[in-house]
């Protein structure tokens, strides 16, 4: 909505702004006609024009010496109030040191002066109050120079005899005086008295999209000096200007006008704005920086571009191997599915598994991932404490069983049992070859009961030796061999799956059950072997 509402796929240009105006009206004060010349005054700056509306006029002076105008530094009753050579800021010349009669209620210092002084009451109403009805006609051209654009406030099918109006004539370039302090809310007659300083703001907000073009000037109006009358921050706007002459006596005289009036100041404000590809690119990829989307859309991107590209050195596989870092253990993705790993002893990396079986495990393909580091070092150290040399490590006797067994087609070691669940159908290695419970490790790692009660009273400390169960001991010793052949990684642990073979030989080893089962199965075999000379020598 941004893109749109703000217009932020356009390039924005500041307005460059050249101004000119004309004033027209004449009226008749006292006998006098007052036309343009007489009451504008032009302004350096170009953008502003000047009214003059109230007038104090001082005429046939000429420098001689007379009283001062009352005021309270000037107002005295004897000579030494008056300082010889004294001229203060606001004194109308240089004291000569009397005190002289101004009229018949006060006397003042006398001053060398233009003479008579000025009188500082302001005409109400304002002499030339009429000055409202007067009117301005406003040139205004702007450009934008990155745009390449420029207009005029002025149209071609301007209306000579038209008057701005707000609702009927909202685009005419010709203002009436009073209409103007009109719509700042200020009345002319009042603001004539003693001046002031009104704005008139022309405000370009240009969209030159061709689709949507629209460029016209927006006027609005404002007073911009201080309303309140106060004596010591002399209100209003004046000036002072003399015409200066020769009397009939040959002395220079002159006549000093003080001049209150209007000052219009035009303010041209806007920018310019048109589509740009380049700034509808920067907002989209600032947008979707804030909100952290763009890193999907790269990808998405990226993978759109090597789409069809199926080689080992593509770009899309390159990126993803720099960008992704491996981790070893489930996903969010996986850890809902049927999730297992497996670890050969032939094959340096673990298996991962993440579907659903329909052969058997040794037999069905996964990822690799890299092996974590065994942590648990206490075990080791206390396998190599002599102490723990010396214990007798229970007999292995898983042959027998073998050979009674028939060999599994999924089993590498030769020594696998036949097993009905799919995930239970893993052998110790991926090839054929020697089986890992024949290794010493295995039987000191795994076999070994004192290690396994050191582990069970690591985690219990007052466990009782004399009652652990068998069970206790098949699954530390399962455990055991999980954490040597997969790491110390807690999400792969949970997932881990131990071989056939292994199961069996722990099993053997701690599982009562098993025992007995071979236990009578040698005795049945012994049994066996001594009836057999008998029936050969009966017969």
């Amino acid at each position: 909505a941004i893109l749109f509402t703000e217009k932020r796929y356009q390039k924005k240009e500041p307005v460059i702004s050249s101004v000119h105006t004309k004033v027209k009206g004449v009226l008749e004060v006292d006998s006098s006609i007052w036309d343009p010349a007489e009451y504008t005054v032009p302004s350096p700056g170009g953008s502003s024009f000047f009214v003059v509306t109230n007038i104090v006029k001082t005429e046939n002076q000429k420098e001689d010496i007379c009283a001062e105008y009352p005021s309270r530094k000037t107002i005295c009753s004897q000579d030494s109030i008056c300082k010889k050579g004294h001229a203060d800021t606001h004194s109308n010349g240089i004291q000569t040191g009397r005190c002289v009669k101004y009229n018949n209620t006060h006397k003042t210092c006398e001053v060398r002066a233009w003479c008579p002084v000025e009188s500082k009451t302001t005409p109400e109403p304002a002499i030339l109050a009429s000055a409202e009805n007067f009117t301005v006609l406003i040139k205004n051209t702007i450009h934008f120079a990155a745009l390449g654009y420029t207009r005029k406030n002025i149209l071609p099918e301007y209306n000579v005899s038209c008057k701005y109006n707000k609702v009927t004539a909202p685009r005419c370039p010709i203002f009436r005086l009073g209409d103007i302090l009109s719509a700042a809310g200020e009345k002319f007659s009042q603001v004539a008295i003693l001046g002031g300083i009104m704005g008139i703001e022309i405000n370009w907000n240009c969209d030159l999209d061709p689709w949507a073009f629209s460029c016209h000037p927006q006027y609005s109006f404002r007073r911009l000096d201080d309303k309140a009358v106060d004596e010591s921050l002399f209100p209003g706007l004046s000036f002072r200007f003399a015409r200066h002459y020769k009397a009939q006596d040959q002395t220079e005289r002159r006549t000093l006008i003080k001049a209150n009036g209007i000052r219009f100041d035009i303010q041209v404000y806007g920018t310019g704005g048109q589509f740009r590809f380049l700034e509808l690119v920067i907002f989209i990829g600032s947008y979707l920086s804030y909100f952290g989307l763009a890193t999907v859309v790269i990808d998405f991107l990226i993978s759109q571009y090597y789409k069809g590209c199926c080689s080992p050195n593509s770009g899309q596989r390159y990126y993803d191997e720099q960008k992704y870092k491996e981790i070893q253990g489930p996903s969010i993705l996986t850890s809902c599915l049927d999730l297992m790993f497996v670890s050969f002893v032939d094959q340096d990396d673990i298996i991962l598994i993440d579907k659903k079986l329909r052969r058997s495990l040794q037999e069905t393909k996964g990822h690799k991932i890299k092996r974590g580091a065994f942590t648990s070092r206490e075990i080791f150290r206390r396998i190599e404490d002599p102490g723990a040399i010396g214990i007798e490590l229970l007999p292995v006797t898983t042959k027998a069983l073998s050979k009674a067994s028939a060999i599994p087609a999924w089993c590498q070691c030769l020594k696998c049992h036949k097993e009905k669940e799919f995930e239970n159908q893993l052998c110790c290695r991926s090839k054929k070859g020697e089986c890992i419970t024949n290794s010493d490790m295995f039987k000191k790692l795994v076999l070994d009961r004192h290690t396994l009660v050191y582990i069970l009273q690591y985690n219990d400390p007052l466990l009782n030796t004399h009652s652990i169960v068998s069970e206790k001991l098949v699954k530390c010793a399962e455990e055991q061999y999980i954490q040597w052949r997969f790491g110390s990684n807690k999400d792969i642990l949970a997932f881990s799956k131990v071989p056939s073979c292994c199961k069996f030989e722990i099993r053997n080893a701690f599982d009562s059950n098993i025992q007995e089962t071979l236990l009578h199965a040698k005795e049945q075999s012994a049994s066996d072997a001594s009836q057999t000379p008998l029936l050969k020598q009966h017969h």
